[in-house]
């Protein structure tokens, strides 16, 4: 630290950010290029010392750390130039061959896969049925959760969690309201930090509650409702047209024949069922609070649900790759 910087958090922040400073540019393109591979070009994120892991590219690291710091900190810059790049833009697709030589990829031979984070995961399957609400800024909201978590963790006074209503149930995951000693089940199902101490690198575990998240869990329930709406509103006319309509929505390229089949099938049989039982369509079709369209039959849109819910459950939807 220089002589003439105060003693104080001022002068810790101005020393973080000298010119001369190896590590803050380092470290902070390190985290987005994790963020972006799943494992940073220093796999010990949490850990640049001596007892951390050697870079896996060095020199680009050096380099993207002095552009990060010469462009003024613009973090929406540094990730356009990363994802951009023909490094990122590469197929998951790996070899024999190549898992045998690199099994973790740090050479980069190929694109990364890795399951998405939960915020991300939650945003994406709001994006994808059209609920998200993209404002920015303002006070954290609350959304679904399920009743008396907040009461089993209170110290006293029995806390009280009231949900928030309409555009704050569908805000960005990073503006949910975020109690330390409850958060958000459906978050931490996928790994979220309870956010009591300062977590650089997650776990990623792979469970059955998982899937019983994204299955059944109101938001994605509601998302699936709202996505099949869009399929039978903007997808077309025919079957084959309304479930590409989606698939392009949620994982970017058509169904192969095989999956065109396997929704076939499973629409005809849900369309029967809801045709015969007229509350379970209803039962369905009323999850969450957003409206739905009652000019659209019941039967048929509750059948596109869940073909809309099985799309949102795929694996290339919940993974980067």
């Amino acid at each position: 630290m220089a002589a003439d910087l105060p003693k104080n958090r001022l002068g810790l922040a101005r020393w973080l950010f000298q010119d001369d400073h190896p590590l803050t540019a380092r470290v902070a393109v390190n985290r987005y290029w994790q963020m972006l591979f799943g494992t940073g070009l220093v796999a010990t994120p949490e850990d640049f010392g001596s007892q951390g892991e050697y870079p896996s590219h060095p020199e680009l690291l050096d380099w993207l750390a002095v552009d990060f710091r010469e462009s003024g900190w613009d973090v929406k810059r540094l990730i356009k130039q990363v994802v951009m790049s023909a490094t990122y833009r590469q197929s998951s697709n790996a070899t024999a061959k190549l898992v045998q030589r690199d099994p973790k990829n740090r050479l980069l031979a190929r694109g990364p896969r890795f399951r998405l984070q939960s915020e991300f995961i939650r945003d994406n399957a709001l994006a994808v049925s059209g609920l998200l609400d993209p404002r920015m800024y303002g006070p954290g909201v609350k959304p679904y959760q399920p009743p008396g978590l907040w009461a089993e963790v209170g110290l006293g006074g029995n806390p009280k969690f009231k949900q928030d209503h309409g555009g704050k149930l569908y805000r960005r995951s990073i503006y949910t309201y975020w109690k330390r000693s409850a958060p958000p089940p459906s978050m931490q199902i996928f790994d979220a930090p309870t956010r009591e101490q300062c977590i650089v690198r997650r776990p990623r575990t792979n469970t059955p509650l998982q899937a019983l998240v994204t299955l059944n869990d109101v938001q994605f329930v509601e998302a699936a409702r709202n996505l099949a709406e869009r399929m039978m509103k903007e997808g077309g006319k025919t079957l084959a047209e309304r479930t590409k309509f989606a698939y392009e929505l949620a994982v970017a390229r058509p169904p192969r024949a095989s999956e065109q089949q396997v929704m076939t099938e499973v629409f005809d049989a849900s369309l029967t069922r809801f045709r015969k039982d007229h509350d379970a369509a209803a039962k369905l079709l009323s999850t969450g609070e957003s409206k739905r369209d009652e000019s659209l039959d019941a039967a048929e849109h509750a059948a596109w649900t869940i073909i809309a819910s099985m799309i949102l459950n795929l694996n290339e939807t919940l993974t980067r790759g």
